[in-house]
């Protein structure tokens, strides 16, 4: 087994220059830097309501754990929110993140929960990822409306699941978009007869489970051949992604917890067949999808239907199947979102 892998080899783009239409005007709230490729779904989104003529203003908290960081950055969000004067505030995360804008806007908030933030996190100590989840659920109690990634995320909410909707972050479909692989390949220096896997390991490896997948990939192997299996460590670039996907032979997908996972709707949007456990909302997206399916979480298991799929390597139809999640029809839900925030401030 051949493992690779990819890392990030430029930066992404600015998304907080604010648009010229004075109609809506919404405060996002980010985990992390605002510039890169971390959370750059949430990014898109906000590029997305610019297209439909919100006029946003991004706030990037800087830290998340670090307490005299986060008294300063309490002191900036309220100074940002004095001079930017919202209509409202979306937290693109719970936790921490969630948490502050509750504590202190008295704006209407609204919340997207993404995985993390509600699900268990195996790969932190459990008093910490059970602290990170209560705060999740203080910051849901105080928001005007909550937007889940997943149906099994709603289920998670211990109160507001009226004011709740399923909403998966959207795909670029502009970008992910089906090419020839062999031209795929020739730009990605890969060679024409490899057998390549991609798995998104993350920022978090032990959490999408890398050790399940690469002895998976080991026991395909003694059936077909030598694999290629290539790591995408969560920021390489979208338009390398896209590329990756269309010159890769399958996506793999073993992760003990997801949200919405998009690296698979962004593998449907390009074509990709794709092989997942049972998790988050994979099983719903991969319905109809073929070839693609859903494996358990045994290594022998999965071996088999890797093996098959890269003996016969064919591209799958996810394309057919990715109009539901794709960034303008989610950006247009998400308005209709907002204007239900602003019409209802109350608690549950």
């Amino acid at each position: 087994m051949m493992v690779e892998v990819m890392q990030r080899v430029g930066p992404g783009s600015d998304p907080s220059s604010a648009g010229t239409n004075d109609s809506l005007r919404v405060l996002y709230l980010f985990p992390g830097p605002a510039e890169g490729s971390a959370m750059i779904f949430a990014r898109k989104q906000v590029a997305a309501m610019r297209e439909l003529g919100v006029v946003p203003e991004v706030f990037a908290l800087e830290s998340r754990t670090d307490l005299a960081c986060l008294r300063r950055e309490s002191r900036r969000l309220r100074q940002s929110v004095a001079s930017f004067r919202p209509d409202l505030i979306h937290a693109q995360y719970g936790t921490v993140t969630a948490c502050l804008a509750a504590l202190i806007a008295t704006t209407p908030l609204v919340i997207t929960f993404r995985g993390s933030d509600l699900n268990p996190a195996p790969s932190d100590p459990w008093l910490r990822s059970l602290v990170r989840r209560c705060f999740s659920q203080y910051a849901a109690r105080n928001a005007a409306r909550l937007i889940c990634v997943s149906e099994g995320l709603k289920r998670r909410l211990w109160w507001g699941r009226d004011r709740a909707l399923v909403l998966p972050s959207g795909v670029d479909t502009d970008l992910f978009v089906p090419r020839p692989q062999s031209q795929a390949r020739a730009e990605l220096g890969w060679d024409v007869t490899e057998r390549i896997v991609l798995f998104n390991a993350g920022s978090s490896p032990a959490v999408k489970r890398l050790d399940l997948a690469r002895a998976a990939v080991v026991k395909a192997e003694q059936r077909c051949g030598p694999i290629r299996l290539v790591l995408l460590d969560g920021l390489v670039p979208q338009a390398m992604v896209a590329t990756m996907m269309n010159g890769a032979d399958c996506l793999l997908l073993t992760s003990d917890w997801e949200g919405s996972p998009t690296i698979v709707q962004e593998a449907m949007a390009c074509n990709l067949p794709v092989l997942s456990v049972d998790v988050g909302d994979v099983r719903e997206r991969l319905a109809a999808v073929t070839p693609s399916g859903i494996v358990e979480r045994d290594p022998a298991e999965m071996a088999r239907a890797l093996a098959e799929l890269l003996a016969r390597p064919v591209r799958s139809n996810g394309r057919e199947s990715i109009a539901a999640v794709a960034q303008d029809h989610i950006a247009r839900q998400t308005l209709a979102v907002y204007h239900q925030a602003l019409g209802r401030r109350g608690r549950c």
